[in-house]
């Protein structure tokens, strides 16, 4: 693991240190270059909680990542480029999650005067670190939250979202404690990351997300439907960098899965 492999692959030139212009730069940064996406669960592959194993697939295999190694990732750079982060166990939809998924989030807490809220794991959420305190921000016109409940915090993710919310402890959490949540995602058939496939990318000033078979930029009602596993996998390709021949195989039950979502939508 070599922080100038990292931001190399960031395309991201600079000195690296513990200032809020390279927090925001190294943020916003790896949301363009690394896309967030399940792909490797779909395909019946194990995703290990590991720097070292995120480093090598989303690095120097050039794919993307979910929220356990997106923001595991970051955590590291960020360490090396000398800031102080801690790990954030939070829960998404914790109004309909059961005790196995409490953790079924990882965020980041980055302490740069004052304790900062950095995640690249949740696929459309933050651009770029917010200060840990109460109220809303905007971010090329879409507008996040953070209010203090108890003793947690909730994060309210933008309108055009696909998830709403995550809430979590600001007690620092250790790696290990992703194993049981992770492992739960990884394995229930419950699991949305098992019933559906999602690939996000930060283009500009938009989030475009391929969800199943449908392609969307955030802001836009308009959709584009993938017809074929030849455009499936050009999509992935030309859009989120990702390359695999396996991909291909992905493709009748995303689009089984579609029929049945649209089935769904008529009756």
């Amino acid at each position: 693991m070599e922080l100038p492999g990292y931001l190399d692959r960031l395309g991201l030139r600079g000195r690296p240190g513990p200032t809020h212009d390279w927090l925001r730069r190294l943020h916003r940064a790896h949301l363009e270059a690394i896309p967030y996406e399940n792909l490797d669960l779909a395909l019946g592959r194990t995703i290990p909680i590991d720097p070292a194993a995120a480093y090598a697939k989303l690095v120097a295999g050039r794919r993307g990542g979910w929220c356990y190694e997106m923001n595991s990732l970051l955590a590291w750079a960020l360490r090396a480029s000398g800031f102080a982060v801690d790990l954030l166990a939070a829960t998404v939809r914790r109004q309909v999650a059961d005790t196995a998924l409490a953790g079924n989030h990882l965020a980041l807490r980055v302490t740069l005067d004052g304790p900062h809220l950095a995640d690249v794991g949740f696929g459309d959420g933050l651009i770029e670190p917010i200060p840990l305190a109460s109220g809303t921000v905007q971010q090329e016109g879409l507008e996040f939250g953070l209010e203090r409940a108890g003793d947690r915090w909730i994060f309210r993710n933008q309108a055009d979202g696909g998830a709403p919310a995550f809430d979590f402890a600001p007690t620092p959490a250790e790696p290990g404690w992703f194993a049981a949540p992770s492992h739960t995602l990884q394995t229930s058939p419950e699991s949305p990351f098992r019933r559906t496939t999602v690939c996000q990318r930060l283009v500009g000033r938009r989030y475009l997300t391929l969800r199943g078979a449908v392609l969307r930029w955030s802001g836009e009602s308009a959709i584009r439907v993938i017809g074929s596993a030849d455009e499936y996998t050009d999509t992935l390709a030309q859009h989120f960098g990702l390359s695999d021949p396996a991909f291909a195989s992905l493709w009748p039950t995303v689009w089984d899965r579609h029929e049945a979502w649209l089935a769904w939508e008529r009756a």
